[in-house]
């Protein structure tokens, strides 16, 4: 089971906060450093210094760390025109050294694209040009050396483009998709995914999407076993209950809730909760929601006493 950190800085965060964490993650053996993509905090969080754009953040922690891979969970395709995100996304991976997992979603927070500007348009179309913006990034990354790369869809057209930069990872970086459309969603991930992942859901509503996906990927001629599963979950873990609910009350959660949503509770509840997880929906890699950037502890407790028990 792969465990990997999932930071939340468009609640409050500075690059070096970020910095902090991900060389902490690195130390501390974990697979992988994530972050979201916003640009407007959520709930009673204070957002400040401000936010930090993402794939800024990941440039510069791809010279700063040597080992981890780094990613989005998941990139806005309303942020960015996708010509100018594949040209960004193979420059990371290159400063990486190919260390880059590529994560692509939809868009959906509306205060945010309206405090800054930003259109959200209505579901049907914006799933379109999200469809059309995976088409176009891996149809960039793809096309040979020496070779064009030309697109005429409704949303987004591209004439004789020269597909460069090229990735460090040939033929591209992972692509990460997630999300719990019944019908786009997992045709998409058929279409293009090398791992599907499912934030914050249960076990059964999780199971039941990873079987969507499966049947679209048959449908498409696709060995479903190519696509790697994956879910979100925010942690609160302590050596005792006490730490736990320190925890928990630092990210502003309730404990009983926690532990019925989230990974809560002492070590050897949350390895045989992770065992569940294996078990029932065949997940193989975890992204663990870490919300007080401030508690390196909480991270090196988990690599020290959850970790080693998942075999």
């Amino acid at each position: 089971m792969d465990l990997r950190i999932f930071t939340e800085p468009q609640q409050g965060a500075s690059y070096d906060d970020l910095l902090r964490v991900a060389k902490a993650t690195e130390d501390a053996g974990y697979d992988a450093f994530f972050r979201s993509d916003h640009y407007l905090k959520m709930g009673s969080a204070s957002g400040l210094p401000g936010p930090t754009d993402a794939w800024i953040t990941l440039a510069g922690l791809a010279r700063e760390t040597s080992r981890i891979r780094l990613g989005t969970l998941v990139t806005a395709a309303t942020f960015r025109h996708p010509s100018v995100l594949a040209i960004s996304v193979a420059q990371v991976d290159q400063m990486s050294g190919g260390r880059v997992e590529f994560g692509l979603g939809s868009g959906w927070f509306d205060a945010e694209h309206t405090a800054y500007g930003l259109a959200l348009p209505e579901i049907k179309e914006r799933f379109d040009r999200y469809a059309e913006q995976l088409e176009i990034i891996t149809g960039l990354w793809e096309t040979p050396e020496g070779e064009t790369f030309s697109f005429d869809g409704a949303h987004y057209r591209l004439a004789e483009a020269p597909g460069l930069p090229k990735p460090a990872q040939r033929p591209r970086p992972p692509v990460l998709i997630g999300g719990a459309g019944k019908k786009r969603t997992p045709a998409l991930a058929a279409r293009f995914a090398d791992e599907f992942n499912l934030p914050f859901v249960d076990r059964a509503t999780a199971l039941a999407q990873f079987e969507r996906v499966d049947a679209a990927a048959r449908e498409a001629g696709r060995d479903p076993k190519e696509i790697l599963r994956s879910v979100a979950q925010v942690v609160a873990i302590g050596r005792d209950e006490a730490e736990v609910r320190r925890r928990a009350d630092a990210i502003g959660r309730d404990v009983t809730e926690l532990r019925q949503n989230g990974l809560a509770g002492t070590p050897a509840e949350v390895v045989q909760k992770i065992g569940q997880w294996r078990e029932e929906t065949g997940v193989s890699r975890l992204y663990l929601q870490l919300l007080d950037l401030t508690d390196l502890d909480h991270l090196e407790l988990i690599a020290a006493e959850v970790v080693p028990q998942l075999g």
